[in-house]
């Protein structure tokens, strides 16, 4: 357990001055009489990760787009489940030790709406290491899915944006995002899909969560949809991280 003195806690990222870490662990520390710290590390590369661990005296990292993967090789150890998605999302530091984890992929399956099942089929839009995290919670729940990216790459796991056609819709019922498309600033793009074939019996996830409702949700709920945001991920995602580093 963490013991009761001033520690440092942070997130990884580009850009990140919009998250929701930052506000939610001061938050937490608040309302546990906590004397810690977090910080945001806005990177322009990973290479100054370096830097940033050498100047802080730093306990857990969580980390953000684009760093989820390269973050790896800098990495004393990497947990069995983080290193099978291949992509990391929450770093506990002990005795300048880095043990990297992924919880990114317990807080996505543990937030999917009750009603998919097995007969559920999956889209997910982007190959990052989001995606991979969302593949590996589809799995364990034994969800066929294909990645939808702008590679020309076809295969029995990858679709080209290009190929979404409507047959393509009607077969597949759940339509992730894990790409950055629609998150602030850029609130006003979406990804490139074909929005006239989203239907009623679908239900697009968008890990977006700043804005609440990004411009795909908002035209998929005008195209009958049921939608969901990234916000329950992130709060069980944030609550497993805060167990990591307790541990």
């Amino acid at each position: 357990m963490i013991k009761n003195e001033q520690k440092i806690f942070g997130l990884v990222g580009k850009k990140i001055d919009y998250s929701f870490s930052k506000s939610y662990f001061e938050k937490k520390f608040k309302d546990l009489k906590l004397p810690y710290l977090y910080k945001n590390f806005d990177l322009s590369s990973i290479e100054e990760l370096k830097k940033i661990l050498k100047k802080n005296q730093i306990s857990g990292l969580n980390v953000t787009i684009p760093y989820k993967q390269s973050i790896i090789k800098y990495l004393d150890k990497i947990d069995p489940i983080a290193e099978k998605i291949g992509a990391v999302n929450t770093i506990k530091i002990n005795d300048n030790r880095l043990v990297g984890y992924n919880t990114d992929y317990s807080g996505f399956k543990d937030s999917l709406d009750s009603n998919i099942n097995s007969n559920t089929k999956a889209l997910i839009l982007g190959t990052g290491g989001a995606s991979k995290a969302v593949a590996f919670a589809l799995e364990i729940l034994n969800i066929k899915f294909k990645y939808v990216s702008r590679s020309n790459k076809c295969s029995s796991k990858y679709l080209n944006y290009n190929h979404l056609s409507k047959k393509v819709f009607q077969d597949y019922n759940l339509i992730i995002n894990c790409t950055p498309i629609g998150t602030y600033p850029k609130i006003n793009e979406f990804p490139p899909i074909p929005i006239n074939y989203i239907n009623k019996d679908q239900l697009i996830y968008d890990l977006t969560y700043n804005p609440e409702e990004s411009l795909l949700l908002k035209k998929a709920k005008d195209k009958g949809a049921r939608i969901s945001n990234g916000y329950q991920m992130l709060l069980n995602q944030a609550e497993r991280s805060w167990e990591i580093w307790n541990k």
